[in-house]
């Protein structure tokens, strides 16, 4: 066992103040790239250690060490998975209030890259474990948390390492834990929300390469010139998306709230419900919440990087473009999703994988979602939580390919005026300390509760 003077600043009386744990977090400077996660992992380690857990470290990268520590059960029940990343997006280019790693608190409020996505959130799980840990009654089950790295970067130092090569550190487990991946949805501030994330939508990226006839700029191109084939490309894509499709999931969460929100919001999603092809259906809302309603009910298709021509007076034998495909849950293959772009653009291409996300199963909303929904509504009998897609990946793609079904949960307790999952990887992230409070309350009594 590590003791206390390994790591200069290790609280000595292990405080369980998610307040004051997410300030030490949010001092590391964790930024990824290049991530140096191992002064802030070894720290957790050390702390984990002495409140009794059972820890270990594993890396690919010893500069990004993994740490996977379990509080023992009564084995009554499968382990449960806790997983958090404790990198963060780089702050440069950003105008920042206040600096980005001081932690300071201002009016009730914590500034600092990571507040929110997600050593906020992480502080929040520590802080339940450490107090679960004094309380000395273990849960039904065991609890595993698993600390990795490089979830901001494509998680192959972290959470793809420890899936790949320790997959025996989760065996038995069923459910895991989370972020959110930014799932947000204000409607007006109207009540407050708790978006439980069930699935994610997946990265498919592709390069298009459109062919054309090169010549002297003075003269009609034609259809057949690399650039009229462009336009009918981002013409086939102008709205966002492959065409309309709602999942069980979407209809069950548009179901939920359209049933549980005042008007107009609660007419509006009804309407959407309905008839997600209708223009007219989300009218009032705001344009964020549009777009992520929107986002949920087909693949996405994004043109983000064109290139191509070699000078103004001379026409293009090729331009490419790279579109960001995010696909919807469930069994949506590649092959599909590629074969219906062509067909919308109606005009030859070749087309390049890029980036292929793992494929998330379509979800299962059973018993241990409710436990999550019960463990909101009685902490805010107020909030109405609710299932939600997240269009965002994070490591909750990963633990799938072990049989577990993840979920993503932040729980925050802050007034209709404010937004804090919309801070993620943006100047001045922060986050409410009352949520911080209110976040490890209802961590501690899901744990307690485990089994």
């Amino acid at each position: 066992m590590t003791t206390l003077a390994t790591t200069p600043g290790l609280p000595r009386d292990l405080p369980a103040d998610p307040v004051s744990l997410a300030q030490r977090l949010i001092r590391f400077e964790t930024v990824n790239p290049p991530g140096a996660e191992a002064a802030c992992v070894h720290w957790i380690r050390d702390l984990l250690d002495v409140a009794g857990l059972e820890t270990r470290l594993l890396a690919l990268d010893p500069e990004r060490p993994n740490l996977v520590a379990r509080l023992r059960g009564r084995g009554t029940e499968p382990p449960l998975l806790l997983h958090a990343h404790v990198d963060v997006v780089p702050v440069t280019g950003q105008d920042w209030s206040r600096p980005p790693f001081a932690a300071d608190i201002v009016d009730g409020e914590l500034w600092g890259r990571g507040a929110v996505d997600m050593k906020g959130h992480l502080a929040m799980m520590l802080a339940a474990l450490l107090r679960l840990a004094a309380d000395g009654t273990p849960p039904a089950g065991d609890v595993i948390l698993a600390v990795v790295a490089d979830e901001e970067a494509g998680s192959a130092t972290g959470a793809r390492f420890l899936v790949e090569r320790h997959p025996e550190l989760f065996a038995g487990v069923r459910y895991a834990i989370g972020e959110d991946g930014g799932a947000e949805l204000r409607l007006g501030g109207a009540t407050r929300l708790h978006p439980i994330v069930v699935a994610e939508k997946r990265a498919l990226w592709v390069r298009a390469t459109l062919h054309g006839t090169p010549g002297h700029a003075s003269r009609v191109a034609g259809p057949e010139g690399a650039a009229a084939k462009l336009h009918r490309l981002l013409a086939a894509i102008d709205g966002g998306g492959l065409g309309t499709l709602m999942t069980p999931v979407v209809d069950r969460m548009l179901a939920e709230l359209s049933g549980a929100l005042p008007e107009p919001y609660a007419g509006r999603l009804a309407a959407f419900r309905a008839d997600p092809d209708d223009p007219a259906a989300l009218t009032g809302l705001d344009d964020a919440d549009v777009r992520y309603l929107r986002s949920l009910v087909q693949h996405t298709v994004n043109a983000t990087v064109v290139q191509g021509g070699t000078a103004t007076n001379v026409l293009p034998a090729r331009i490419t473009v790279e579109l960001d495909g995010r696909l919807l849950p469930g069994e949506h293959s590649r092959e599909d999703f590629l074969a219906t772009l062509r067909a919308r653009a109606g005009c030859p291409m070749d087309l390049d994988v890029l980036v292929e996300g793992e494929r998330m199963p379509r979800p299962r909303l059973d018993g241990f979602y409710d436990r999550l929904a019960a463990v909101l509504k009685t902490k805010d009998p107020q909030g109405i939580p609710f299932p939600m897609v997240t269009t965002a990946s994070t490591d909750a793609r990963l633990f799938p390919r072990l049989g577990i079904q993840t979920f993503g949960w932040l729980p925050l307790l802050h007034g209709p005026d404010r937004s804090y999952r919309g801070r993620l990887h943006c100047p001045d992230e922060r986050i409410n300390v009352g949520s911080l409070e209110f976040g490890a309350d209802c961590f501690h009594a899901l744990l307690a509760g485990h089994g």
